[in-house]
């Protein structure tokens, strides 16, 4: 496909297939990290109603970083992965401290907050400031996948680089990224799965089962407060050494305290 046409279909789609989603409303610093750091392996239908109750609850940096880690945890149940509230509660720490609460608008001081790794903070510089930046994410590898790499395996990431550069709207990088992932989001829907394309697909790991599971339990049990580390235990039901393992985990990042015998979600 030759980069015009592209461009004409990208356009296209992003107007029929726009979503309408509280960040894109209110593009402010804050708003945009709380929505990029819940939606990481999350799909957006879980994430609206979580990012409104916490956006309520936690309106701004500020108060955010002055809130306890146990409350924020308490809030993000439901969402999995909850290392990423630790991440996100630490960087509204940083940026209140160090940034006058203000989310920084570098590519070099984005990168050094917590859970921001480098498409995360393309993704910040392009909302939040309408930088014409380059990130991939699941989305854009969909889109570019399809119309430039169809019927290839083992595609690099550098590939994709290279035609988003020949392809993004430097006037209207916002609406662009905006377009790739609602196009994206729709193809996945139509029934378009090429991820496993990409040299740098990696196949999630089943929940059930897992050690990850585990962990969910046992945040899920302490928003309701403190525990015998015994009860917990025997709560968790598990004889196969997962809950050893998650427990350890969750301690050793800082999520769960434990005192003496008693165990609750980190104040």
């Amino acid at each position: 496909m030759k980069d015009p046409e592209f461009i004409t279909i990208l356009n296209e789609k992003g107007l029929e297939l726009y979503r309408d989603m509280p960040w894109r409303r209110d593009t402010h610093g804050y708003y945009v990290l709380v929505s990029e750091i819940m939606l990481q392996q999350t799909q957006v239908d879980r994430v609206l109603p979580k990012f409104e109750a916490f956006i309520l609850r936690f309106p701004d940096f500020q108060t955010l970083a002055a809130s306890s880690l146990a409350d924020v945890l308490t809030l993000w149940s439901g969402l999995g992965y909850n290392r990423r509230a630790k991440f996100l509660h630490d960087a509204a720490k940083t940026i209140v401290a160090e940034h006058t609460a203000e989310l920084p608008a570098t590519y070099e001081e984005l990168v050094k907050l917590p859970g921001v790794g480098k498409n995360t903070a393309g993704a910040l510089l392009a909302y939040v400031y309408n930088q014409p930046v380059l990130y991939i994410e699941t989305n854009v590898r969909t889109v570019y996948l399809h119309h430039f790499f169809a019927g290839r395996t083992d595609v690099a990431d550098n590939s994709i680089l290279e035609k988003l550069a020949a392809t993004i709207d430097t006037e209207h990088p916002r609406e662009f990224y905006w377009a790739l992932m609602d196009y994206g989001s729709w193809l996945k829907r139509t029934g378009v799965r090429n991820n496993a394309a990409s040299k740098h697909y990696r196949k999630q790991t089943p929940l059930t089962g897992s050690v990850r599971e585990v962990r969910g339990y046992i945040l899920r049990v302490l928003t309701a407060g403190q525990i015998t580390l015994s009860a917990l235990q025997e709560a968790a039901d598990t004889h196969d050494g997962r809950f050893e393992t998650a427990y350890e985990q969750l301690l050793k990042e800082g999520l769960i305290e434990q005192s003496k015998q008693s165990v609750c979600l980190t104040k």
